[in-house]
C-alpha cells in the first residue's frame, strides 16, 4: 500500500508552486487588457491555497489523500488515470486540523461556490462587484503563507499598488454599480444565499471582504502626498475625525442607538437583559472595538449600530437554543 513520504524538498516545491499561482492570479487580475479577470483569479488562487495547505499538512505529517477504510484495510481513492486523488480545497478547509480562522474559511468557501457558479456562465461585472472578496483572499493568503511557512516566503514585497487611468470618483463608482445589472440572476442568488447564512459580524470581517475608504488628498506643499494611498496612525486625531465623519455620512439615514434603546430593541425580540448583562456581552465580544464596526464614540456617548443589535440577537438565540 502506498505511503505518503514527507520530504523537505517536496514541501518547498509545493510552497514555490503555491506562490507562483497566487502571483499569477494577482498579476492577471491587475492586467488592464485582461477580460477574464474573475474566472482566472479564482481558479489560480484556489490552486495557490491548495498547495499552501498541502505543504502545511505535510509539515505536520497529515496524509492528505482521499481514502476508504483504515489500517491495513485502507484503500486510496484514485483518479480515472490511476493516480491517487489528493484533497481538494474544500476538504482541506473542513478538516479539524485546518489552521485557518473561520472568516478566512468563509471567504474561500464563498469563492469555491462562486467558481462553480461562473464555470460555464458569463461573469461580466463581477470583477468590480466582488473585488473586496478577491482582495481579502490575496491578503489572507499572504498572511497564512508567512504564518505557516515563514516570513521569507512573503509576497507583499513582490507586488505594488496597481495603477489605473481612470480616477476613483463618483462617476466611476456609478459605472461599477451599473455593471451589476449584467450579473446573472443565478449568481446574484448564490451571493445573497451565501451572505444570508453569515452573521453581520462575519460579513464585516476584513478576512471575508477587505474594503478601503478612499479620500482625495489636496497637498499644500511640494512633495506632500506623493503616494496614491496615504496610511495614517489609527490612533491619530485625523483617523478619529475621519471615522466619525464617515459614520455620520454613512448612517445619516439610520437611527443610532443608546444602550437603553439596544436593551429595548432586544426585549422586542424576546431577549430580556439588563445594563450589567449588556456590559458583560460587549466586553465578551469586544463590542466597542472600532474595527468590529458595531458602534462609534461621539463626544462622550457611545452609539450602537443596528448591526450590534442583530449580532447580539443571533448570539442570544444560539445560547438559548443550547
Amino acid at each position: 500500500m502506498p505511503q505518503l513520504r514527507i520530504t523537505h524538498s517536496e514541501k518547498i516545491d509545493l510552497i514555490q508552486k503555491s506562490r507562483e499561482a497566487m502571483l499569477s492570479a494577482v498579476q492577471i487580475y491587475n492586467n488592464p487588457l485582461t477580460l477574464f479577470k474573475s474566472e482566472t483569479f479564482i481558479v489560480l488562487s484556489m490552486i495557490a491555497w491548495i498547495y499552501l495547505l498541502h505543504a502545511y499538512y505535510r509539515s505536520i505529517h497529515i496524509d492528505y489523500r482521499y481514502s476508504d477504510g483504515s489500517g491495513r484495510g485502507k484503500r486510496y481513492v484514485r483518479n480515472p488515470d490511476g493516480s491517487i486523488k489528493y484533497w481538494d480545497l474544500r476538504e482541506c478547509i473542513i478538516r479539524e486540523e485546518c489552521p485557518l480562522d473561520e472568516n478566512t474559511k468563509n471567504n474561500l468557501l464563498f469563492l469555491i461556490g462562486l467558481r462553480n457558479q461562473i464555470e460555464h456562465k458569463k461573469a461580466t461585472g463581477l470583477d468590480s462587484f466582488m473585488s473586496a472578496r478577491y482582495q481579502a483572499c490575496a491578503l489572507n493568503y499572504n498572511f497564512f503563507l508567512k504564518k505557516l511557512h515563514g516570513d521569507k516566503y512573503r509576497l507583499d514585497n513582490n507586488l505594488a499598488l496597481s495603477l489605473q487611468f481612470a480616477e476613483l470618483d463618483f462617476n466611476q463608482a456609478q459605472i461599477i454599480k451599473d455593471k451589476e445589472k449584467f450579473i446573472s440572476k443565478d449568481i446574484i442568488s448564490y451571493i445573497s444565499g451565501f451572505d444570508n447564512r453569515l452573521t453581520a459580524h462575519e460579513i464585516k470581517s476584513e478576512r471575508f471582504a477587505y474594503r478601503l475608504l478612499f479620500a482625495k488628498v489636496n497637498a499644500k506643499r511640494i512633495g506632500q502626498a506623493d503616494r496614491v494611498i496615504e496610511f495614517i496612525d489609527p490612533k491619530s486625531q485625523l483617523a478619529k475625525t475621519i471615522s466619525k465623519e464617515y459614520w455620520v455620512i454613512k448612517n445619516k439615514k439610520s437611527k443610532p442607538y443608546l444602550v437603553r434603546q439596544v436593551i429595548s430593541e432586544l426585549a422586542k425580540r424576546g431577549f430580556k437583559i439588563g445594563y450589567q448583562q449588556h456590559i458583560k456581552l460587549w466586553k465578551k465580544y469586544d463590542g466597542k472595538n472600532p474595527t468590529n464596526g458595531f458602534g462609534v464614540l461621539v463626544g462622550s456617548l457611545w452609539y450602537w449600530y443596528q448591526d450590534w443589535i442583530d449580532f447580539l440577537s443571533n448570539k442570544l438565540k444560539t445560547t438559548h437554543a443550547e
